[in-house]
């Protein structure tokens, strides 16, 4: 497999959201990213704050970018936070060094996307995202 599918995609997303609604989470935005970056998939539930969206998509991105799931680059960040000060910079603000962004691949270990999920707490928006990659079938690495 070389590209992840609309229908991919959208089963991570619906996944995710029905995660959070299992978890009894405060109202999720969830995306999932192209390997360049580009949107996929996007929903927004009822309630969620209008930042949301571009908050999970700054988490996916940021994994794109960097390379490796939101925990680790949680745990850089952390550790040197004037790095993450001019990434930010650099990539005009589209990099958010949380939790929630989970890179997507395949059984092979090759890179087909990220899922970001903003809306709760960044550890339960990564279990979303590890619940919608899951029910796809595919192989989360949250760092």
């Amino acid at each position: 497999m070389t590209s992840l599918t609309l229908e991919q995609a959208s089963i991570i997303v619906d996944a995710a959201l029905a995660a959070g609604r299992e978890l009894d989470l405060r109202p999720l935005s969830v995306t999932v990213l192209d390997p360049g970056g580009h949107p996929i998939v996007l929903k927004r539930e009822d309630n969620s704050g209008i930042l949301r969206p571009e908050i999970a998509h700054a988490k996916a991105w940021g994994c794109l970018g960097m390379g490796h799931g939101g925990g680790r680059i949680a745990r850089h960040a952390e550790r040197s936070p004037e790095f993450f000060t001019a990434l930010t910079a650099i990539s005009d603000g589209r990099i958010a060094s949380s939790r929630g962004g989970v890179l997507i691949r395949d059984a092979e270990g090759a890179l087909l996307g990220a899922v970001g999920v903003s809306g709760d707490n960044p550890d339960n928006d990564e279990k979303a995202a590890l619940a919608g990659i899951a029910k796809a079938g595919l192989v989360a690495d949250a760092g």
